[in-house]
């Protein structure tokens, strides 16, 4: 009819490719989420039917919890901070980002507290770096990186650093946190189980590295400033 435009045959085939990416996007994104949740539920659930768990007491018992709770949650970090969970707009995910990293910070707490509480002289040889064994020095080298880092985030308004220098400074400290967190679950023997708490390690320092490559922090710092550029 006259004043109608002509459909074109390629209309079909266009609203396929549509649908099939959709229904691609939205495959993948159920696949990520559903293995990201088995990661980090697997770790609880194997710690929940531990034998070092049999005859502690509820204060111990919380405190080790807390310290599984905390590294599924440090899971998270990396892949909120780059945008890497599907359907999870970059912006959002750093919002979200701050909130886990408060509950990180609970869990940690909680996790040295309730240590404390059941055995002193074991936290202060680990906090004073005199613990004889290496599990302890990363756990408490992780710590410190968190705090470090939390501080900065908390902070970073009245530091007044350069964007670039800020970046650069909370993505060395996370990655201390990721690797110290990573070795010290790796080195003690504790109710996480060897095969859970490996994979979520491998999964924890390969989502790290794949956020630094992605951020590259580094960038901008080392950029000599040109004549006539605003500083």
């Amino acid at each position: 009819a006259p004043g109608h435009a002509k459909p074109s045959r390629y209309q079909p085939q266009r609203a396929f490719r549509a649908e099939t990416c959709l229904i691609v996007t939205l495959l993948r994104a159920i696949s990520v989420w559903s293995l990201l949740a088995v990661v980090m539920v697997m770790p609880l659930i194997v710690a929940a039917g531990s034998e070092y768990l049999q005859y502690r007491s509820v204060v111990y018992v919380v405190a080790g919890f807390a310290g599984v709770i905390a590294l599924s949650i440090l899971l998270l970090q990396p892949l909120l901070a780059s945008g890497l969970l599907p359907g999870l707009p970059m912006a959002v995910g750093r919002r979200v980002h701050r909130w886990t990293g408060v509950a990180l910070l609970l869990a940690i707490a909680v996790h040295v507290v309730g240590l404390w509480i059941t055995s002193p002289p074991d936290m202060i040889d680990a906090l004073t770096f005199t613990a004889p064994t290496a599990f302890s020095v990363f756990g408490v080298i992780a710590m410190w990186a968190l705090i470090a880092a939390a501080l900065l985030a908390g902070c970073r308004k009245k530091l007044r650093l350069r964007p670039q220098l800020w970046r650069l400074a909370h993505v060395t400290w996370a990655a201390v946190v990721a690797i110290g967190s990573a070795a010290h679950a790796i080195l003690i023997e504790g109710t996480m189980g060897t095969i859970s708490k490996a994979l979520v390690c491998v999964v924890l320092l390969g989502a790290l590295g794949v956020t630094v490559y992605r951020v590259q922090p580094w960038k901008g710092i080392l950029r000599r400033t040109q004549p006539g550029l605003p500083r």
